[in-house]
Order: structure tokens, then C-alpha cells, then sequence
């Protein structure tokens, strides 16, 4: 094993035309994450010493959002060049290597193959152990129209020959060459000099340094892999769905085989969170059951024995072991998180915004939404609802129609519910406000201070009935002509 320093170039200056898209392809996003930002993952766990990003079509945009990216534990120099214009796979390295030296290995990525795994990189940088020229190849079922990994009888490549130009035992040949490399800097740099353009395209190829390789005596090893998936390049948004089905169903499998019940692990997702930057993680107790076309978003945690209805979208939270969330919910957490109570029931067709906390058994019903609020053991807000910056005791019961009025339009203020309250329907909490313990706020009040604990609150206006005798209800008027 080479521990020679480690650079890498990815290759990030296509138009990506056939995605009829104003983004940039390498930005375009799997599993809620930009392709580029999948490669940058990968590279992290590789320790390299410097990482160049080629890029060329949308520079601009691209370099922003990799200046944006956070990449944990990654201590690698990130550097950018511009390919102007693009000449091929060839040229967009030699706009890399002014920024890299002789001493090391360089492993040569694309910006839109997002799926390749970093303990394949490493063995694809064990295999050129600092003196050979690696491929990373992948046997295909069909290799129709890609070039085939010519060996030797010492396993060696000897070289790469097109479809249209092999032979019928060539074309038998299921090895092809995934667009990935390892080579040593010293033999890079020399190659890349010689390459010509002389070709229909008029671009220079990458691959022709496995023939200067050949004929220069440097051995060239190809590491070997099955899994076509971790390869696979994306040109169009049909192949985007496609990748994108793919790894959601990989991740089905995993969790299914940790014991998950998936409904249909078809219609499952997890995804990065976009807004938080927090990688797409799930983690299930026992016996969690997952209903279909549920989406999941960064950090999520899934006691035992708790079911997920259909159609939940639930991002960066914690559910607690035996809660049962009803279809149609959605819970954001973000930064702050949410968290649902052992035995707690939410839905359908709730939501919990971020620093919603809910205790043991607390109930949240149809309509009602959560946001910076703690809910303790045995609460209950069962109907068309609305708690913001709020803390509800124990056992208090939330009257349908309700809110806690926590913004004057400056600044938010806190409700203060305490256990054992009862608050009627249709009534209105205007915060800074405390309800004692073991009150009860009448039904259609709007409540502006605080309560005693115990006693009955109630504040609307007195009703007034008149008789027919006094008041007679509007008729229609006749249209006329």
C-alpha cells in the first residue's frame, strides 16, 4: 500500500445539454444532495491533500455552492480551475495539473457519477500502490457500445478497445473502463503532454495515456468491481430518476435486512436536508413499520414498535419507541429538531415545525400545528390547532380552534399552559400569558392575562338574543327587469 500523498481532480465542466436545465449538471441533486457533493463525500474519507474541481459551464455557480458545502472531517485543500473551452476528458486534466505536484497519486473523478463508494477509491489507489496506472472497470450483463478492459495473461491491461472496433472474442469481454483513475503524478503529467487531438471530435481522451502507459513499460492494473451502480454517470433527467431509484431502493434493502417492515420499499425515500446540510440517516428500533410514499430527511431516529402512516415527510427528528404517526403528517425538525414521546399520537395531517417537543402519550389530532413548543406527558391538542412558543403541562387538554397569539408583530412571546388546564374552543392565548394549573379558559375567549390556577377564565363579549318581534332576518329582493 502506497503512502505516497493523495490529490484528486473531479472533472465538473459539462454543459450536461440533455438535461435541458439552467442548472449545471453537477449541481443537479440526488437523494437531496448535488451530484458534485456525493463526489466530494466519497473523496473525504481518502484524506487527500488537495482536491481540484475542473469546471467550466456554470463556473460560477458551481464553485459557489462547493464553497457552501460543509464537508465533515474533511482537512483537504479545495482549489478550482476553469476548462475554457471544453476539449475533452484529457484536456480538463491538463487544466489541473499546474496546481498539483510530482510527489503523489492522483485519482481522476467525474463530477456526475455520484454513487462510487470511498472504500472502492481506496482500493482503486491500494492497486496503484504509487508506481502503476489504475482503472477502476465494472463488469456489465451488457456491454454493448463501451470499450472493453483488454489483459494480459499476467492480468495486466494492455489496452482499451472501442465496441465499434473489437473484435468478436474482444466484444465478448464484459470489463469495461468506468472513467475513474489512480496514476502516479510523475507519469501524468508527461503523458498528458503527448496527448493529440487528432480524432473526429477534435478533443483530446484520457484514456489514450493507457496506450503511452503500455508502451512506456508502467504496468496498468484494473480493480475490478460488480456493482455497476456505484459508476453509473448521469447525462438526463430520465437517468437522474432512474439513480436516483435505484439508491432509494438500495437503501430499503439495508434497512429491511436490519429487521424495518417497508410497506413497499419502492415508495420510500431518504434524502439529505437541503436547508440544515444533515446527511440523510435513518435509524430504526425494532419493529418499526414504515407505510408507503414516506419521505425522510436528514437525522431521523425511530424507536421500537413505532408505525409511520402513508405519506409522512419527516426531517430531523426523534420518534420515540411506540408512537404512532398517522398518514399526511409532516415533521421538520431542522436545527433545532423535533421529538415524539413513547406512546404518542400524531396526525393525520399534522405538523411539527422545528423545536416542536412532545412527551409520553401526548396527543396531536388532525390540523394542528406544533412549532418551539414542549408538550408534556398526556397532553392532548386534538383538533385544528395551533401551539407556538408555548409549554403545556401535563394532562392539559387543547380545545379545537385555539391558538397561542406568540407574535406582535416584533417579537415572539411565550405561553405558559400549566398542568391539568382545560382550554375551551376557539379561544385565543395572547402571549406573555400563564394559565394556572387546573383552570378551565371558556370556549371563544381571548385571554390577554393570567389565570388563576383553578379557576374558570372567561373574556367575550356578552350575547345579546333578540325576538322576531324586535328583528326579522334580510330577504332576497326581487331582481327586476
Amino acid at each position: 500500500m502506497t503512502t505516497a500523498a493523495l490529490d484528486l481532480i473531479i472533472m465538473a465542466a459539462g454543459k450536461g445539454t440533455r438535461m435541458k436545465s439552467r442548472r449545471p449538471k453537477v449541481l443537479q441533486h440526488l437523494a437531496g444532495r448535488p451530484l458534485l457533493a456525493h463526489v466530494l463525500a466519497a473523496a473525504a474519507p481518502l484524506g487527500p491533500r488537495r482536491v481540484v474541481v475542473v469546471t467550466g459551464h456554470g463556473a460560477m455557480e458551481v464553485e459557489a455552492a462547493c464553497a457552501g458545502w460543509e464537508r465533515p472531517g474533511a482537512g483537504f485543500d479545495l482549489q478550482f480551475v476553469r476548462q475554457e473551452p471544453q476539449l475533452g476528458t484529457g484536456h480538463a486534466v491538463q487544466q489541473a495539473m499546474p496546481r498539483l505536484t510530482n510527489d503523489g497519486t492522483v485519482v481522476v473523478l467525474s463530477g456526475d457519477v455520484p454513487l462510487t463508494r470511498p472504500e472502492t477509491l481506496q482500493a482503486l489507489v491500494q492497486a496503484s500502490a504509487g508506481e502503476r496506472l489504475a482503472l477502476l472497470t465494472v463488469r456489465l450483463p451488457d456491454p454493448t457500445g463501451y470499450g472493453r478492459i483488454v489483459r494480459g495473461t499476467d492480468g495486466m491491461v494492455q489496452r482499451i478497445v472501442e465496441h465499434k472496433d473489437a473484435s468478436e472474442a474482444e466484444r465478448a469481454i464484459s470489463e469495461i473502463y468506468s472513467g475513474i483513475m489512480a496514476v502516479p503524478a510523475r507519469w501524468l503529467a508527461p503523458w498528458l503532454a503527448r496527448l493529440r487531438n487528432d480524432n473526429a471530435q477534435g478533443e483530446y481522451y484520457l484514456t489514450d495515456i493507457v496506450a503511452m502507459a503500455v508502451q512506456d513499460g508502467v504496468p496498468v492494473a484494473a480493480h475490478c468491481i460488480a456493482d455497476a451502480l456505484q459508476v453509473e454517470g448521469v447525462n438526463s433527467p430520465a437517468q437522474l430518476a432512474a439513480l436516483e431509484r435505484a439508491h432509494q431502493r438500495r437503501q430499503a434493502e439495508a434497512l429491511m435486512e436490519q429487521g424495518v417492515r417497508l410497506a413497499d420499499p419502492a415508495r420510500f425515500d431518504l434524502r439529505d436536508d437541503a436547508r440544515s446540510g444533515a446527511r440523510g440517516e435513518l435509524a430504526c428500533g425494532q419493529d418499526v413499520e414504515i407505510d408507503v410514499g414516506c419521505i425522510f430527511t436528514g437525522r431521523v431516529e425511530i424507536g421500537a414498535g413505532a408505525r409511520i402512516g402513508a405519506y409522512c415527510c419527516i426531517g430531523n427528528a426523534s420518534i420515540a419507541a411506540g408512537a404512532v404517526i398517522h398518514p399526511f403528517t409532516h415533521i421538520d425538525g431542522e436545527q433545532a429538531g423535533a421529538r415524539v414521546g413513547e406512546g404518542a399520537l400524531v396526525g393525520p395531517f399534522a405538523r411539527l415545525r422545528p423545536g416542536a417537543q412532545l412527551g409520553r402519550e401526548v396527543h396531536i389530532g388532525n390540523f394542528v400545528e406544533v412549532k418551539n413548543s414542549t408538550l408534556a406527558d398526556g397532553a392532548k391538542a386534538n383538533h385544528l390547532a395551533y401551539l407556538g412558543d408555548a409549554s403545556v403541562g401535563e394532562r392539559v387538554n387543547y380545545g379545537a380552534g385555539s391558538i397561542t397569539a406568540n407574535y406582535d408583530g416584533a417579537n415572539k412571546h411565550r405561553t405558559v399552559i400549566e398542568a391539568d388546564a382545560h382550554i375551551g374552543s376557539n379561544c385565543v392565548l395572547v402571549a406573555p400569558v400563564t394559565i394556572g394549573a387546573g383552570g378551565t379558559v371558556g370556549g371563544g375567549s381571548t385571554i390577554t392575562k393570567n389565570t388563576p390556577p383553578g379557576a374558570l377564565s372567561v373574556a367575550r363579549g356578552k350575547q345579546v338574543s333578540l325576538d322576531a318581534s324586535k328583528w326579522q332576518r334580510p330577504v332576497k329582493q326581487p331582481k327586476t327587469a
